[in-house]
């Protein structure tokens, strides 16, 4: 079952409000960059449902990382 986009999209951007509260430290222009990348990592596959929690954990180990 295909997820709506635009919901897809939205809970990114949790994502993204999420890791900002998280790493503080990070400039948030950096944690958009990150999830932004870990979506598209995403790009072309058929199942959606879980690709923001998915993001969200790719995200957080390369902040952590990365600070």
């Amino acid at each position: 079952m295909n997820e709506d986009p635009t919901a897809e999209n939205e809970a990114i951007e949790k994502v993204v409000e999420r890791l900002s509260e998280r790493f503080p430290e990070v400039e948030r222009g950096r944690i958009d960059e990150v999830v932004h990348d870990e979506h598209h990592e995403f790009d072309g596959r058929p199942i959606r449902e879980y690709v923001p929690v998915l993001v969200e954990h790719g995200a957080k180990q390369r902040l952590r990382e990365e600070f």
